[in-house]
């Protein structure tokens, strides 16, 4: 499939038309097709379920701290 171009503001065409073809928004996906970081997973921590409950303590203790830091 060949791509258009939609000017300057769109910085990923093809993604662009892929979004627009599943029915988004023109707005929505110029957000996403812009995006240098849309395509990338995040979330690398292991389940829950996985953990023990030491690790799941150290983690609640740990992002604890770092809210009464900000405060």
């Amino acid at each position: 499939m060949i791509t258009k171009s939609h000017g300057q503001s769109i910085k990923n065409d093809k993604k662009y038309e892929a979004l627009r073809s599943e029915g988004m928004s023109q707005e929505k996906a110029a957000r996403i097709a812009n995006d240098p970081n849309s395509g990338k997973k995040g979330g690398k921590a292991k389940a829950y379920e996985n953990r023990t409950n030491e690790e799941l303590y150290d983690k609640s203790k740990k992002s604890w701290r770092q809210r009464k830091k900000q405060l």
